[in-house]
C-alpha cells in the first residue's frame, strides 16, 4: 500500500522545484496554479515520468478521490489517509482554512464533505495529513512541510464546542428570523421587504507549522527545504526510511489536545543547497 513515506523518498529522488513550468509543459494543467497539487499527485503514486493516459491509470489505481476546492479534503489514498494540500507564497505566512477548523482525522458523516467524498470507498475515518507547499510568485517551489493532523490539530470536539457555543449565542438573539444551515447562522429577512438574508461563516486558520513546530525544527538557508514531522507510532507501522538523501532525527512534540504531555516523533529533513 502506497503511504506517505513512500511518497517522501520519491519527493527526495525526483525533486521538481519549477512546478509550473514543469506540469504546464506536459499539458497536464491548464492553470499554473495548480502545479503544486498534480506534482503531489505524482509524489504518491510515484508517476512523475509517465505518459499523460498511464499517469491518469496510475493515478487513479493510488487515490479513490481528488476534491473540490471548497470542501475537504483534496486527496483521499485508496484505503489510506486523506490529505489535505495547502500553497502559501511565504515560509511564515498562516494557513488559511476557511470555513474547515483543523483536522486531527476526517470522518465519513462530517458535514463538510461531498457525497462523491464519503462514498468513493467503504471508510468511516481517516488520518489527516497536512501537505503545505511554498510557492512563490515565479511558481517557484521553495519548501515543502508534512506533518499529521493528528500531531498538529486538536480533537473535533474542541473546535466543534466553540463553533456550537457561537452559533447557539446567535440563535438566541430575539426577534430574528434563523433557518438551519451547515455554517454558523443563516439571518432571514434582514429587510422591511424580506428579500435580503445575512449567511455567518466561520473563517479559520491555523498557525504555520514553522512556528508550531519550532522547537524542533529550524529551516536552513538553502534553495528548497523539505520537513516532515510524524509521530513514532505511526512511522513504525509504515516501515521507515532508508534513503540517503533523508535525514531522520527523534524528537519530541507537544499533545494537541494536552501540551503538558509529549510524544515520540519523527522528524524527517533534507534540503537542496544554495541560498533561498
Amino acid at each position: 500500500m502506497v503511504n506517505i513515506l513512500k511518497a517522501i523518498e520519491t519527493l527526495a529522488d525526483n525533486t521538481v522545484l519549477e512546478v509550473g513550468d514543469f506540469y504546464l509543459g506536459r499539458n497536464r494543467i491548464n492553470n499554473i496554479g495548480d502545479g503544486l497539487q498534480e506534482y503531489i499527485k505524482d509524489l504518491f503514486a510515484n508517476s512523475i515520468n509517465y505518459e499523460n493516459e498511464n499517469r491518469s491509470a496510475k493515478i487513479s489505481s493510488i487515490f479513490s478521490y481528488a476534491g473540490s476546492n471548497n470542501n475537504p479534503p483534496d486527496l483521499m489514498l485508496r484505503g489510506g489517509d486523506a490529505i489535505e494540500i495547502k500553497k502559501i507564497e511565504t515560509k511564515g505566512s498562516e494557513l488559511a482554512l476557511n470555513s474547515s477548523y483543523p483536522k486531527a482525522k476526517l470522518y465519513a458523516n462530517s458535514p463538510m464533505i461531498t457525497t462523491a467524498c464519503r462514498n468513493c470507498e467503504n471508510w468511516q475515518e481517516k488520518d489527516m495529513w497536512y501537505i503545505i507547499g511554498v510557492v512563490d510568485k515565479a511558481n517557484i517551489l521553495k519548501a515543502l512541510y508534512f506533518f499529521y493532523g493528528m500531531d498538529y490539530a486538536a480533537s473535533s470536539e474542541i473546535y466543534e464546542r466553540i463553533k456550537k457555543s457561537i452559533k447557539d449565542g446567535v440563535l438566541s438573539i430575539s426577534n430574528i428570523e434563523f433557518s438551519e444551515t451547515n455554517e454558523l447562522g443563516r439571518v432571514n429577512k434582514v429587510d422591511p421587504l424580506g428579500i435580503t438574508y445575512l449567511r455567518i461563516r466561520g473563517m479559520w486558520g491555523i498557525q504555520n507549522p514553522l512556528r508550531a513546530f519550532h522547537e524542533v525544527y529550524t529551516p536552513k538557508r538553502a534553495k528548497f527545504n523539505f520537513m516532515a514531522i510524524m509521530n513514532e507510532e505511526k512511522y513504525i507501522s509504515m516501515g521507515g526510511l532508508s534513503n540517503d538523501k533523508l535525514y531522520i532525527k527523534d524528537v519530541n512534540i507537544k499533545n494537541p489536545d494536552n501540551p503538558a504531555q509529549l510524544r515520540k516523533a519523527k522528524l524527517i529533513t533534507f534540503d537542496i543547497g544554495g541560498e533561498s
